[in-house]
């Protein structure tokens, strides 16, 4: 898997708060949530994630 960005302490934090936004507690949350950072950080389109992030 590419390079995750959040630990597993900013994680933590994260997640609760997006739990109380009302945001589906998907089993991939986390892999999908770090996704995003990589394509922000990146800059590639979502059809050049790689696989590592899921379908």
């Amino acid at each position: 898997m590419p390079r995750q960005m959040l630990t597993d302490e900013l994680w933590e934090k994260l997640k609760i708060i997006m739990l109380k936004m009302g945001i589906y507690d998907k089993p991939c949350l986390r892999k999908t949530v770090e996704g995003i950072f990589y394509r922000l950080r990146v800059g590639c389109p979502w059809r050049d994630l790689p696989t590592a992030f899921g379908n």
